[in-house]
């Protein structure tokens, strides 16, 4: 992570790592190791000492406001609602994903939907160690992650239940399917899924709902969010296997998904899908206010206005629809609808 960022230059810079035995020692007593320290504070790896978060509250209501904080840590329910108890007023959340398309280049993004946005993982020198640090990440992530934030679900259950996830990656969800195929409630495998959700690591895109004469769909849809995850689970190991895997589609949906979140500054209050029981859906729906823009998202080079499109337009009075295709060129479907290339969607898709 580029330091450099949150501050300008000249500014003092301390930074704390509290997993390092010797930071740890240094910040025993927090009050007395900040209080007279000026400048820019980093605290990384905040879960291990949540405590901290009401120390900084005193620190942060100093009139003279000698330093700033910026804390850095992995994502846990709890530490944030810690955080937001403490911090109230005083604290802004900046959500750091890996890497997009906007890092690597439109160019590679091939190699970042097959091996995901993990910097060590897209940056490894071949597939197979890609493949290996994604594995060791999943076991370290379960092992050790989940339970520091306060998770008591087995390391064994969670995996399994997140390997099943993959096979449903992109599907609405249905608890029951999966509360038989573990023998527990309904209610157990809906927690299992908010866990992986409150740390980031499953996006639940909501549905969205008209007042129409159609019947629609009110469940969720999850996507695991960083496609060389979902990768891994479903033993994945190289982009020819991708191409050839049945899930390769909804895959490659989640992955442009989570692109198109990063490089419009979306977040889960705007995105939406929209579905009915009699088959009609939209993949994403982007709602700002009173304006609603859809995407269909489609693996094929040969993108065609579908019927849901069409019913979409009308029944949710959309100004435009954007159909993201894997060919070369952009242009324009109907009225309202525009097949829009994936190596272009950076210059095709604004003011959504």
């Amino acid at each position: 992570m580029q330091r450099d960022c949150f501050f300008e230059k000249g500014e003092q810079v301390h930074f704390f790592d509290l997993e390092n035995p010797e930071d740890l020692a240094r910040i025993r007593d927090p009050m007395l190791a900040m209080k007279n320290i000026k400048g820019i504070i980093f605290l990384d790896e905040i879960q291990k000492k949540p405590e901290i978060f009401s120390t900084l509250r005193v620190l942060a209501d100093r009139e003279e406001s000698p330093a700033k904080f910026v804390v850095l840590g992995s994502a846990s329910p709890h530490l944030l609602k810690e955080s937001s108890e403490s911090l109230a007023g005083r604290i802004a959340y900046y959500e750091l994903g890996g890497f997009s398309v906007s890092d690597v280049g439109i160019a590679n993004s091939g190699r970042l939907w097959q091996r995901g946005g993990f910097p060590k993982a897209y940056l490894s020198s071949t597939d197979s160690r890609s493949f290996l640090w994604r594995r060791n990440f999943i076991r370290t992530f379960l092992e050790r992650n989940l339970p520091s934030f306060g998770v008591d679900i087995s390391s064994e259950t969670m995996f399994r239940f997140w390997t099943m996830l993959a096979h449903y990656h992109g599907q609405i969800w249905n608890a029951s399917e999966f509360g038989r195929s573990f023998g527990v409630a309904d209610t157990t495998v809906r927690n299992y899924l908010d866990k992986l959700a409150g740390c980031f690591m499953v996006r639940l895109l909501k549905p969205w709902h008209e007042n129409i004469s159609k019947r629609q769909v009110k469940s969720v849809k999850p996507f695991i969010r960083d496609s060389g995850i979902v990768h891994n689970l479903l033993g994945i190991r190289s982009m020819e296997d991708l191409e050839r895997h049945p899930k390769c589609g909804a895959s490659w949906e989640g992955f442009v998904i989570e692109e198109l979140t990063e490089l419009f500054g979306l977040d889960g209050e705007d995105c939406y899908f929209w579905a009915t029981h009699a088959g009609l859906e939209l993949d994403l729906l982007v709602v700002k206010g009173e304006k609603k823009t859809g995407f269909e998202i489609k693996r094929t080079s040969s993108p065609k206005i579908t019927p849901s499109m069409t019913n979409s337009i009308e029944d949710l009075n959309l100004e435009q629809i954007y159909l993201i295709h894997c060919g070369d060129h952009s242009f324009d479907l109907a009225d309202k609808i525009r097949a829009v290339a994936f190596n272009q969607i950076l210059s095709e898709v604004k003011n959504i």
